[in-house]
């Protein structure tokens, strides 16, 4: 019995937070350990499962880095990096838009599906969701590109608000379509931040494999709560660096366009997206505005 009192005080203690996101939407960047690890990849999917029966709309943003470069291996292809970003000729963009699109995408809906959801693969490709234009960026002083690595231009959210309205959840590959016909591989983190910005979610969600951000290269412990003016001090102090300046970034536009709250998350911790929602502790770190 005392074991079943504890349940039904959680539920109660999950029940303001219930009540203050029904029928809001959530965007979540799905990456990381929670990727390839099996029982991590189920927890994950109950857990969007869960937030659309009790009526909040999950919106799924997800990378594949790692299948990304596992098939480019096999093809004896050398995967390539400029500033964390993937240098994409034509034969690298046919290998990204074929895993993410074809294989990472249709895996992750298949998962939602087996959890008890009803999922809807899409990618930036579809209904112009994505609309982008080529990434320059600068090599030894000259203004140069890397290959089809793409800039976002606008985010048609229509498609996604048809879709996360009835009882669907999007699941978004992260490649974008040009005025140029092109497919433009876009890095996942900035895609889940426009499209929060898009939709003007109540909450955007990254899921890394960090606990979260440290407030100094000394901390022992991370930061709960950050403000954006805090982040942008930490990156220029070399504290953020590499793959999570991304992440923050995304979640700066975010909060600059009218989402309310955002979070970098442990995604190695089994139900990380309803322990930071529905719990009074919450896990990672928030990032607010000042």
């Amino acid at each position: 019995m005392e074991e079943l009192i504890k349940k039904a005080g959680i539920l109660i203690e999950a029940l303001p937070y219930i009540q203050r996101l029904y029928g809001k939407t959530v965007v979540i960047k799905y990456g990381g350990a929670a990727m390839t690890d099996q029982a991590l990849k189920a927890s994950v999917m109950e857990d969007i499962t869960l937030l659309k029966y009790i009526g909040v709309n999950p919106v799924v943003v997800h990378g594949g880095g790692p299948d990304i470069n596992k098939t480019m291996e096999q093809l004896n292809i050398t995967p390539q990096f400029h500033e964390g970003l993937r240098v994409t000729d034509a034969q690298t963009m046919e290998v990204a838009q074929m895993v993410l699109i074809g294989k990472t995408n249709k895996e992750i809906v298949a998962l939602i599906n087996q959890a008890g959801g009803k999922a809807i693969g899409v990618s930036g490709i579809d209904g112009k969701l994505i609309e982008a234009e080529q990434y320059k960026t600068e090599i030894n002083g000259v203004q140069s590109d890397i290959g089809y690595v793409g800039n976002i231009k606008r985010i048609n959210s229509k498609v996604l608000e048809i879709i996360a309205r009835d009882e669907y959840i999007p699941v978004v590959a992260p490649i974008g379509i040009g005025d140029d016909g092109h497919s433009y591989n876009i890095n996942a983190d900035t895609v889940a931040g426009e499209i929060a910005s898009a939709l003007k979610a109540e909450k955007l969600m990254l899921l890394t494999d960090v606990e979260g951000i440290r407030p100094s290269k000394t901390a022992e412990t991370i930061a709960p709560v950050l403000t954006v003016s805090a982040v942008y001090d930490l990156i220029e102090n070399g504290i953020i660096e590499g793959g999570m300046i991304p992440k923050v970034l995304g979640c700066v536009k975010a909060l600059e366009s009218g989402v309310s709250r955002t979070h970098i998350l442990d995604g190695r911790i089994p139900h990380c997206i309803l322990l930071e929602i529905f719990t009074d502790r919450g896990i990672g770190t928030m990032i607010t505005k000042d």
